[in-house]
């Protein structure tokens, strides 16, 4: 199953139902996993409800507790409800002004959309904090992750990019073993890729979405994947964009380490 959106006919889980209580209620996206989002229209806003099936692995227990934690300090959805029973499991936030970055008015205005993407990021990492933050994303967390994926003949390198696939697993392994010293350590968004970044419509950046990941690591976990994003989602030439709007020189040995990184989870 690929990640998109879902058909119009998407059946609605009955608790999103219950959520919803006779509301207008839309699917909008359907994940790799089989997790759903859907946008509930309350009055003049919108709540987001995510659900997913209990044996998807999909932990939205994890994201809840980390936006909880966020609010405080950054543009982020706040929680409004969770919970788990048989059917699966769901979380239930209010909406955030503004569209994801990659709606068509985005894709045809780049510039503006990347440099969006680069502030938030800035923003976030800036206003974190650091030594109050109970969530890790460190490297070597998700490198043992790797390791045991590979040990377990989980690791496949015709899924992988392009960039990495004829690399192959020892090789592939053998270079993230190579970790760089971190740069700055900031509280990383864990899955920056465009769609995540809301922007509002004067193409100012807006909030952060998906943060299940939301984790203490060197800011280029987040930079870099955010760069390569830009790629299949406006094309290959805005990765400088960001990074100015974020306010940093590219730094080609970190980009490349922790795409690959990224590649092999």
């Amino acid at each position: 199953m690929l990640s998109g959106p879902p058909p119009p006919d998407q059946p609605v889980p009955e608790v999103v139902r219950r959520l919803a209580a006779g509301r207008p209620t839309h699917p909008m996206w359907r994940n790799e996993l089989g997790g759903l989002t859907f946008e509930i229209t309350v009055g003049a806003g919108r709540w987001f409800v995510k659900w997913a099936p209990p044996d998807s692995g999909l932990r939205l227990d994890r994201e809840a507790e980390r936006l909880r934690w966020a609010v405080r300090y950054a543009l982020v959805p706040p929680v409004l409800d969770e919970g788990a029973d048989e059917s699966g499991s769901w979380l239930l936030t209010d909406g955030l002004p503004g569209e994801p970055a990659v709606v068509d008015r985005w894709k045809a205005d780049p510039a503006t959309g990347a440099a969006a993407i680069g502030a938030g990021l800035r923003r976030l990492h800036d206003r974190l904090p650091v030594a109050d933050c109970p969530f890790g994303w460190r490297v070597e967390d998700r490198l043992a992750r790797v390791r045991r994926s590979a040990a377990a003949g989980r690791l496949d390198p015709a899924w992988w990019h392009p960039d990495h696939a004829a690399l192959g697993v020892a090789r592939a392994l053998a270079r993230l073993a190579d970790v760089p010293a971190v740069d700055r350590l900031v509280v990383c968004q864990g899955d920056p890729c465009a769609p995540n970044t809301l922007i509002t419509p004067d193409g100012r950046f807006a909030g952060h979405v998906d943060l299940g990941a939301l984790g203490v690591a060197d800011r280029w976990a987040d930079l870099a994947v955010a760069t390569w994003s830009l790629h299949w989602n406006y094309g290959p030439d805005w990765e400088g964009v960001l990074l100015a709007a974020y306010g940093v020189e590219p730094d080609a040995d970190r980009i490349a380490y922790y795409r690959l990184l990224w590649d092999l989870e």
